[in-house]
């Protein structure tokens, strides 16, 4: 049996062992997930697992397989499939050893497979209370698990660490990582660093407060916290790891900036060099996103959109090098750090890479935090140039924007996100995902900060400056491009760039065949000449695979494995244009030369039911529209196009619940919890009123006519 679907009994609090765990590790006489610090090093010449999110602690996703190369790599095909049963985002990079792949879903469901034929072995959902998708930016993902000495652990939405038997699924320890009062939550892989679960959390633009902290992988017990911007200066020391910075970090600072907590939320990308015992943390956007409100604008504030490195045994502070001080675009510095060691003119180098979303590739003496090099790999205009001997971006004054509307180059969105970057050690390239983008800003003046709520202090767009907006989004839409980029980080140019059709593209992985795999966002995992970009294999799998790619080997069969899940930031910019393509739901899909499985034929996509008739006023529709852009929009896209649901296509009966749906919660199984603690009746009726008065708009009916349909 090569395809398996999952019933829906087994999702439960506790993990179901069906027929066991050991039938599939019992053949190699091996503890499943037996991983320590010994068998990690072994990684950089055995490419039979994949055991971190990374594979290595280098992070490079590199294999050295290569069974599958330019000439066979056409053969490929679906060995097996599983259906995930969601149309949310699937984001995890998958993890393998001994014969067993683990795999992690929306909301933290845990899944592990019989590795050879896709079949469950056990399944675990963590139970999170739905209400917490009403924290996360971009849906309730998870991009990865961990492994070590027997145990699977994840890190759940709730902000849960939890570690799992390997063998059974069942929970061994769980540890609470954050506060249970704050809008945090964790969406990024949990690491694990020679026995320590390193992890950070998400939710900067709620007004929370970063951090980073490390865990004992066999107990669950807290070892050390490391906080990323300053607190309230009148509660004192920490009594944290980082309290003997904190007063550096203060002084970058200004006004009451510890009320919105600062943010700079270590979200996902946290790496590890395990002989220098160094954890080098990417962190996040400042809390309010503008500058001007969240430190009076003024003050590099760190360790907004920084790379910090902290020794791994206690969390002390050994260095940081701040990609964007005075940051104020919503830019974050969360993206991949790759470790490797770089010949750079003439001179062997021990380096960090990262290429964040300010459009700059970045190259940093991983040791000391030296700053070597960094090239604009995207049009960017927020800074002219990285000084060569200080590393400080000449920042572009005019794009610290007041009330009159600035493009800024590159968008929140950024050149480079969350998307998994690799190296080659072998072609001496990085390769990473690339979008290019803009986004036009305008401070508001009258932003007040509310808490629970996404708090930017961008918009309050009137007269001649919204009309100036929405002419100056018209060139921001003409310079959307995606590509794949190779690019050289010892000289800091591009080797090559392919394009593909727009935002999106999921992380890459690349093997010693000089193949690089990457899901775009034709709906196809694609294969690439690592030395050309030439496209070899291009594989239509029925979504756009956003996660990160890997490869094993069984049996002395190479595997390829990937989630096929289009959803999260990408995916609401896509459905909030309108142009999101038709899809089937989630899959993990695993290839192998000569796999014959077949996707079945998707679905017709379904009519959008007719909307109430328009009866709300237009005071009231302005006002709804208002509330929603504040409390809606993030889930259900802009101006109620797309989202995670596409609200102008509920039915009737489903209208008819709206009000109990938002105040009662009574889809909170669903994702939608209440919304009672931050809206009134008459605030959600005004909301009720603008969403009937888009989906008619749409449906192709005014207030005034009566069109047959959509149009």
């Amino acid at each position: 049996m090569t395809i398996w679907k999952k019933p829906a009994a087994l999702i439960g609090a506790l993990a179901l062992c069906l027929s066991g765990l050991g039938l599939a590790v019992a053949q190699e006489g091996k503890q499943p997930a037996a991983v320590d610090s010994a068998r990690m090093a072994a990684q950089d010449k055995d490419g039979n697992d994949w055991l971190h999110d990374g594979r290595t602690y280098s992070a490079q996703r590199y294999s050295p397989l290569t069974q599958i190369d330019a000439s066979n790599v056409s053969r490929l095909g679906i060995a097996w499939y599983d259906e995930l049963d969601t149309f949310r985002g699937v984001e995890a990079t998958p993890i393998y050893a001994d014969g067993v792949l683990y795999n992690i879903l929306p909301w933290n469901i845990a899944v592990a497979y019989d590795a050879r034929t896709g079949k469950r072995l056990w399944t675990y959902d963590p139970k999170v209370p739905r209400e917490y998708g009403r924290y996360t930016c971009c849906e309730p993902v998870a991009r990865g698990l961990a492994m070590w000495n027997g145990k699977i652990i994840i890190a759940t939405l709730d902000g849960r660490l939890i570690g799992l038997d390997a063998r059974t699924g069942a929970p061994l320890w769980s540890t609470q990582t954050v506060p249970k009062d704050m809008p945090y939550t964790i969406t990024g892989a949990p690491r694990v660093f020679d026995g320590k679960v390193v992890v950070g959390n998400a939710g900067g633009d709620l007004g929370i407060r970063g951090f980073v902290s490390a865990y004992d992988a066999d107990t669950g017990k807290k070892l050390w916290k490391f906080f990323l911007t300053p607190g309230d200066p009148a509660k004192g020391a920490d009594g944290e790891a980082s309290d003997p910075v904190m007063e550096m970090i203060r002084k970058t600072w200004s006004g009451d900036y510890w009320k919105l907590g600062g943010g700079a939320n270590p979200w996902d990308s946290i790496s590890y060099d395990p002989k220098l015992k160094l954890v080098y943390v990417g962190t996040g956007n400042g809390s309010p996103l503008s500058w001007y409100h969240r430190s009076a604008g003024r003050g590099d504030n760190l360790f907004v959109c920084s790379i910090v490195a902290l020794h791994a045994e206690t969390g002390k502070y050994a260095w940081h090098y701040q990609m964007v001080p005075e940051e104020d675009w919503d830019y974050t510095c969360t993206s991949s750090i790759v470790s490797a060691d770089l010949k750079i003119k003439g001179r062997m180098r021990q380096v960090i890479m990262q290429a964040p979303k300010n459009g700059f590739f970045y190259v940093i003496d991983r040791k000391t935090g030296q700053f070597i090099s960094a090239e604009k790999i995207a049009p960017v205009n927020w800074a002219t140039s990285i000084d060569p001997k200080t590393g400080r971006p000449n920042i572009n004054p005019a794009v610290h924007y007041d009330q009159d509307p600035v493009l800024v180059m590159p968008g929140p969105g950024g050149a480079h996100n969350w998307f998994p970057m690799g190296y080659s050690p072998r072609t001496k390239l990085a390769y990473l995902p690339l979008y290019e983008s803009g986004m036009v800003y305008a401070l508001d003046r009258n932003f007040v900060p509310k808490p629970f709520r996404s708090n930017a202090g961008w918009g309050g767009y009137t007269g001649e400056a919204l009309k100036k907006r929405i002419e100056l989004m018209k060139e921001v839409a003409a310079m959307d491009k995606a590509f794949l980029l190779a690019w050289d980080p010892a000289t800091q140019k591009p080797a090559w760039k392919i394009p593909l059709p727009r935002h999106g593209n999921g992380g890459v992985m690349i093997t010693a065949s000089d193949l690089v795999f990457e899901g775009t966002t034709k709906q196809t995992l694609s294969a690439f000449d690592a030395r050309t970009g030439k496209t070899l294999w291009d594989y239509p799998i029925q979504s756009a695979p956003v996660g990160g790619v890997i490869t094993y080997m069984l049996d002395g069969v190479q595997y390829i494995a990937v989630n096929a899940g289009w959803g999260g930031g990408a995916a609401q910019v896509e459905r909030g244009q309108g142009i999101e393509m038709p899809r089937a739901s989630a899959r993990l899909v695993v290839f192998k030369l000569g796999g014959t499985v077949q996707l079945p034929a998707l679905k017709p996509e379904e009519k959008a039911p007719e909307p109430p008739p328009l009866t709300a006023s237009e005071a009231t529709i302005t006002r709804g529209a208002q509330l929603y852009a504040q409390t809606c929009q993030v889930c259900h896209g802009d101006q109620v196009i797309g989202g995670v649901k596409d609200l102008r296509k509920m039915t009737r009966e489903t209208h008819g619940k709206f009000n109990d749906i938002v105040l009662k919660g009574i889809y909170a199984d669903k994702g939608m919890a209440s919304f009672a603690d931050l809206l009134k009746p008459d605030e959600v009726d005004a909301i009720h009123g603008y969403i009937i008065a888009r989906s008619n708009e749409d449906w192709g009916r005014s207030r005034e006519s009566t069109g047959d349909g959509p149009h």
